[in-house]
């Protein structure tokens, strides 16, 4: 099963303001309140083509994993790290992202593809982003490694359990015998 939207948003700022801003979102000690899933973000490369101009740079991001405590919890991680490559061509005005979960994909499978270009109706003052997401739930893996990890649980459960339940027998035991001396403990 396939999750996906687009979305799109014009900007009333010029392409060059706008995709310094999409540099500087993770950096600004202000958005890292309002982004707080974001944990991390570190750049892995970055490289100018010399032939075309173009910046090709590739940055890891670690966020909070959504979601309720115990599918958290059954996954075994509360964190997940994503790639997301960029390509700026300064010369045709064009910012291109694509970011992908790296972890967590025998679960789910995300990417979203952000384009930041100069509005075609004003582009010198203007900026249109298209955004477009998917999501990819993997119910069979998904289920197949939460039922291990249930198992797992059950079986843990399991083995505490039947000490308790070895010890409430060692105590009855001990009652009865001491019933049947004429012994009251």
């Amino acid at each position: 099963m396939v999750k996906a939207y687009r979305q799109e948003h014009v900007y009333k700022h010029p392409w060059e303001r706008v995709t310094c801003a999409s540099w500087r979102k993770f950096a600004d000690p202000e958005n890292k309140r309002i982004l707080s899933h974001i944990l991390d973000v570190d750049t892995l490369n970055h490289s100018i083509d010399p032939s075309s101009g173009k910046l090709y740079t590739t940055r890891a991001i670690t966020i909070h994993c959504p979601g309720p405590w115990f599918v958290r919890r059954i996954v075994g991680q509360d964190i997940c790290h994503c790639v997301e490559s960029t390509v700026v061509d300064a010369q045709s005005r064009s910012m291109q992202l694509t970011s992908r979960n790296i972890s967590l994909r025998k679960f789910i499978e995300v990417e979203e593809k952000i384009r930041y270009d100069p509005h075609p109706d004003n582009p010198t003052c203007w900026t249109v982003c298209q955004q477009e997401t998917s999501i990819r739930i993997k119910p069979l893996s998904a289920l197949a490694s939460m039922a291990e990890k249930v198992e797992q649980r059950c079986a843990e459960r399991f083995l505490q359990n039947s000490v308790k339940g070895r010890e409430v027998m060692e105590r009855i035991c001990k009652y009865l015998e001491a019933e049947s001396s004429g012994l009251a403990l």
